[in-house]
């Protein structure tokens, strides 16, 4: 008589077809954003550490409004991109191929081991060397989502499908476990009647979306508004962001060819990842380039860069091998861990996120030494990643006149 045994759930779900389009779309975008982005950092490193130097501080120094230039992009480009995140994320958790709990349980637990690990290398190098900084300690925690999918983008267009939507995933989640970590931990003062004013623009978002109302002349407002109000609250404005993202919503209505959130999603990506990511690198990666020697032996150099390149594969690799050991996971078929490994390297590319939380950590000298640091950690993790699957997309291409297409990114 046969014996039932408990079926194991493949880890690493392969998408459906319209959640497999969607990726590929996403990851063209992504692909051109990222580069974009790179040519504004090296443009910004390069001016400011040029003759014109003090041109490029006074140029960030502009005002326009309330706010300069600086500010411009930290708190009001980047809300665009964490709103474009919230969109992302509650669509992989509500529609997505997350919605069900146990295919969603090893990309979280990998980025938050992707957050602890690097934290804690970053205070380990802080506290037990002169002159440290422990109050970096979130630096290296973060993974850039446009950087890591161009990367991916580039060298892997062999690559399962199933993989790069997990380093979606992953870097999604990253990025709200920091959210969360700069509102908690980055908030040094709060200012209560802002904070309720914004409050009720998010309830108002909210209303109007159960109302099934459409037009841009009540939203736009309403996101103006909680933006500024989170921003007065003393609290980052890229929290309104990500708020207004996950209380938008993500299912359509019978008769409705997209939900709302796929709306504006496919109407904001690109303006995300071609003009408010690029327009923020350019603003805050112009770090001037002095002191080599005495980088290298900074305690904040030495925590990021170590946080990103080797804290990071550590803990996403950590995460995912010991969840996968512990539960009745499994790996998808078409993957091995050495797919782990190099998806957990290319999440070092910390970036955006990271430069942001440079700005909140540290002023001065120690702000340009940890920039520069994110920039180092960055390359390196983007190179070595590449390197890792670069190679494992050049042994999934078909032989020469084979017609067989592994790559499911752009089925229909």
């Amino acid at each position: 008589m046969p014996v039932n045994t408990p079926r194991r759930r493949s880890f690493f779900p392969e998408p459906d077809l319209r959640e497999s389009s969607y990726l590929g779309d996403l990851l063209r975008r992504e692909a051109v954003g990222g580069t974009i982005a790179l040519v504004a950092a090296v443009v910004a490193v390069v001016w400011a550490n040029s003759m014109w130097g003090a041109s490029y501080d006074d140029f960030r120094g502009l005002e326009v409004g309330p706010l300069d230039l600086e500010h411009w992009a930290a708190d009001g480009a980047l809300t665009l991109f964490f709103f474009v995140a919230g969109l992302e994320l509650k669509r992989e958790f509500v529609v997505g191929s997350l919605r069900r709990p146990a295919d969603a349980a090893v990309p979280v637990v990998a980025a938050a081991c992707g957050v602890a690990v690097p934290a804690v290398v970053y205070l380990a190098a802080n506290t037990s060397m002169a002159g440290g900084h422990p109050d970096g300690w979130a630096i290296p925690a973060a993974t850039d989502i446009a950087f890591a999918l161009a990367v991916l983008a580039v060298v892997g267009s062999n690559l399962p499908s199933a993989l790069r939507a997990f380093l979606l995933t992953l870097a999604v989640v990253d990025d709200l476990i920091v959210i969360v970590i700069i509102a908690t931990f980055y908030t040094s003062t709060l200012h209560l009647v802002p904070l309720a004013l914004a409050g009720a623009a998010l309830v108002a978002w909210v209303v109007l979306q159960q109302l099934r109302v459409r037009t841009p002349f009540l939203y736009v407002p309403l996101a103006v508004a909680a933006w500024w109000c989170v921003h007065e609250s003393g609290i980052h404005a890229t929290i309104a962001g990500v708020a207004l993202g996950l209380l938008t919503r993500v299912r359509p209505d019978e008769g409705e060819e997209r939900s709302p959130a796929e709306r504006l999603e496919h109407l904001l990506s690109p303006l995300s990842s071609a003009v408010a990511v690029p327009f923020f690198a350019l603003l805050s990666a112009g770090v001037v380039l002095s002191g080599g020697g005495d980088l290298a032996r900074d305690p904040v150099v030495i925590g990021v860069v170590l946080g990103l390149v080797v804290g990071k594969p550590i803990g996403v690799f950590g995460g995912t091998w010991v969840l996968t050991r512990v539960t009745r996971a499994e790996l998808n078929p078409d993957l091995s861990y050495r797919d782990v490994v190099g998806v957990a390297v290319l999440a070092g590319i910390g970036f955006t996120v990271s430069l942001l939380v440079s700005d909140l950590s540290f002023s001065g000298a120690e702000r340009d030494a940890a920039k520069t640091a994110v920039l180092v950690g960055s390359v390196v993790s983007a190179v070595l990643g590449a390197l890792l699957l670069g190679r494992r997309d050049r042994g999934s291409r078909p032989p020469p006149g084979d017609d067989r297409r592994l790559n499911t990114g752009n089925r229909r």
